[in-house]
């Protein structure tokens, strides 16, 4: 199962240099984890730089996925890894998402270097 960050869909979007590497990850719908909280993240950047209706086609792009709730036992996974990594909220819950169904997450955030299950690549 994969997670990808909310910067690597955000790169995955708009082509960047890193693109390809969350491609494998992304395209293999039946083993993508949407944490609802990309969704968020995803939508609010694009609101801000580009126009609704490519935020609205980046959710629908997103949704092929399966899109994880935060609920009460991932909202507490996610308070234990944030105390115990240091991460900010929302790494937090991607983390809590991954390790509650048991995938990897993909990101260029360097949040998550050098976390056990995180396939981390340098943004450039």
């Amino acid at each position: 199962m994969n997670v990808v960050d909310s910067c690597g869909w955000l790169e995955y979007f708009a082509d960047g240099r890193n693109a390809d590497f969350f491609a494998p990850a992304i395209e293999d719908e039946p083993q993508l984890i949407v944490p609802s909280i990309c969704l968020l993240e995803v939508c609010k950047r694009l609101l801000l730089a580009r126009t609704e209706h490519e935020a609205i086609t980046a959710m629908a792009a997103m949704e092929r996925g399966r899109v994880i709730a935060l609920d009460d036992r991932i909202a507490l996974l996610a308070a234990r890894l944030g105390i115990e990594h240091g991460l900010p909220l929302a790494d937090s819950v991607v983390l809590a998402t991954a390790r509650a169904y048991d995938a990897e997450v993909w990101t260029q955030d360097a949040d998550f270097e050098g976390l056990a299950g995180v396939r981390y690549i340098k943004a450039r």
